[in-house]
């Protein structure tokens, strides 16, 4: 099999392209595949990177509503000082209370990323029944809304008692 561009020395690159959700597979041979080499090779990928572009794509998003509040002050951590820019920057926080610093700007990030901001992993054993017990309260909040939603208020009321119950029994009340 040739080379696909030059049509001249035997193919021993094969690459394979995924574009679109189609995949087509390209038969280079040594000499045009270190030519295009670059055109494949991903650019500095670190985690500070790809946080910083998250950020940035939040901040264009959050940016037109900010415009005022960061004029009068910037948004900046109490405790180490540092501010919102910095931190899309370095993709680091630079103490514990930056996350509480940040967090309203961060949300929309996680929830991207994630698809929740909810954590729905691991719990551990000293915690795990309030924080059951709390998670379980939220969902319930939740069929109660969509239950009035629906004018199916038998149901809603079940959920309202059950909410009652887990509040009481878990001293949330």
């Amino acid at each position: 099999m040739l080379c696909e561009r030059c049509q001249q020395e035997p193919a021993t690159v094969f690459l394979n392209q995924t574009i679109d959700g189609k995949k087509k597979e390209i038969h280079l041979c040594n000499k045009c595949a270190m030519e295009v080499k670059d055109l494949y090779q991903e650019k500095d990928i670190s985690i500070e990177n790809f946080l910083s572009s998250l950020l940035d794509m939040n901040h264009k998003k959050v940016a037109p509503h900010m415009e005022q509040q960061k004029k009068s002050h910037v948004l900046q951590c109490k405790q180490c000082g540092m501010t919102y820019n910095e931190f899309r920057q370095k993709g680091k926080f630079g103490c514990h209370r930056c996350y509480s610093t940040f967090g309203n700007l961060l949300s929309p990030v996680i929830k991207r990323v994630h698809g929740s901001n909810l954590h729905t992993g691991k719990i551990p054993n000293r915690t795990g029944e309030k924080l059951l017990t709390q998670k379980q309260i939220r969902d319930l909040e939740s069929k109660l809304k969509q239950a009035v939603k629906k004018e199916e208020y038998e149901a809603a009321a079940g959920y309202r008692d059950a909410i009652r119950a887990l509040k009481k029994e878990g001293g949330l009340c």
